[in-house]
């Protein structure tokens, strides 16, 4: 291999690289420019224990099956008790989120099926593709109910 054309591919790779980067980063000043920059709820937020939904129809909490962390498909159980502590069983639940501060949602569409056990659902596929702040919320609804949790986790 010539000396020249090692040389051009080098510029070639950096100014791969470079565009690549100036893009991601344009990606994100862009959306900061319509939806402003979003802070972080307080560090009381944070945590996947017990969380009262939205208007109070029922608790949450989520349980992954190990510690969550950047990178690998993972699950965890979800468990839905009313206002009374009653399990929410037969609901149907569905999930979404992202990262409020970079603008993109989950990287991956996690699926949440009942299990035998009343009140407590599995959710599958949930996958965290870089460390900060993600939003993992979830629309529940029912017979006689219709609310939505969101869980605000740090990795």
């Amino acid at each position: 291999m010539k000396k020249g054309s090692l040389f051009v591919r080098m510029q070639m790779s950096a100014f791969l690289m470079l565009a690549t980067l100036g893009t991601a980063s344009c990606g994100m000043v862009i959306h900061h420019l319509q939806h402003g920059f979003v802070k972080a709820p307080a560090k009381s937020e944070f945590g996947l224990g017990s969380r009262t939904s939205a208007s109070g129809a029922f608790t949450a909490a989520l349980e992954p099956s190990s510690a969550l962390r950047v990178g690998p498909l993972q699950s965890a159980e979800l468990t839905l008790t009313d206002a009374t502590g009653n399990p929410v069983c037969d609901a149907m639940v569905t999930i979404d989120g992202g990262m409020p501060q970079h603008g993109h949602g989950l990287p991956t569409k996690p699926r949440v099926t009942s299990t035998s056990v009343p009140g407590v659902y599995l959710v599958e596929g949930l996958r965290f593709n870089m460390g900060g702040w993600w939003e993992v919320r979830f629309a529940v609804s029912g017979a006689s109910m219709r609310d939505s949790v969101t869980f605000n986790i740090r990795l």
